[in-house]
Formats: structure tokens, sequence, C-alpha cells
């Protein structure tokens, strides 16, 4: 398993599948702008995470791993924790919608606590990023953003 910055071709592979934005917290976000580090098993890439730094924080804008329970996404977000404490982050922040239980529990289970609920900032967020769907996982009406922060110590 490598992790490696991602290549233009990823990029662009990745765009035309997940499409090229993703809005978060009202910000619209440019996949195409954004850093990221790509996993890859035997040459294939099989996950991605894009971030963003500002000032002292840094947003996990998106996180995919197309193979479960192999560590995968840990090893992603350790990567992006990597370059936020070398450039002076004091916290790693994330949004994920209130129907990806697997998410949530991912998240807390690596550390990250859940800060906030924007109530219904995804029916917001439809009005810039249309293909949203309505519902999620098991059904349930995808509708809040759900806030998680991971706290970095200070080097």
């Amino acid at each position: 398993m490598q992790i490696l910055p991602i290549t233009k071709k990823d990029r662009e592979a990745i765009i035309a599948q997940e499409g090229p934005i993703v809005v978060s917290r009202g910000h619209v976000h440019e996949l195409a702008h954004l850093p990221g580090d790509g996993c890859r098993i035997d040459e294939e890439l099989v996950g991605w995470i894009f971030y963003a730094i500002a000032g002292d924080e840094c947003e996990i804008v998106s996180l995919e791993s197309r193979v479960e329970n192999r560590g995968i996404g840990t090893r992603l977000i350790e990567s992006v924790k990597e370059r936020a404490e070398a450039a002076g982050c004091r916290k790693i922040w994330l949004i994920t919608s209130n129907d990806n239980i697997r998410a949530i529990r991912f998240y807390q289970k690596r550390g990250f606590d859940l800060v906030a609920v924007h109530r219904d900032a995804i029916t917001e967020a439809r009005k810039r990023k249309p293909s949203i769907p309505l519902f999620g996982c098991e059904g349930i009406p995808i509708r809040h953003e759900l806030e998680f922060e991971l706290r970095l110590v200070p080097r």
C-alpha cells in the first residue's frame, strides 16, 4: 500500500466519477484546485483524500476508500494529519452527512469529536450541487451536515 500525492491523471478520473465540486458549510470546493493524496495497491488507485489548509485549520474536504477494512482511510487521514501539523494547524475538521452512519463511526474511532450539527445545510447545498441525493444510507433523508474535529497538539 502506497500513499502518494494525487497525480493529474488520478484527479481527472476522480472528478469524472465524483463530480468537480464538494460543498461544505456553504463553501464550494473545486477538487481540481485542492491538494490531495491517493492510496495505491498494486498500482490501482483504491482511495483518496482532498484537503484545504486555511490559517491554522485543515479541512478534510473529501475522503474515499474503495476497499474496506484495509486501513486505507486511516492511512490517508494520517497523511493529512502530518501535513496539517507541519503547516502549524491546531485542528483538522470535516463535514459528513447525517445519514452516513459508517463515516460517523469511522471518524469517532479515529479521535474526531462531533462539534456541531448544521441543520438543513445539505438541503441548502443542493442549490449549488443538485446531484446530492435526497436519501442516503439505509434510506435516511440527507438533510444535515455533521461537523467533526480533531485537535492537534502544537509542536
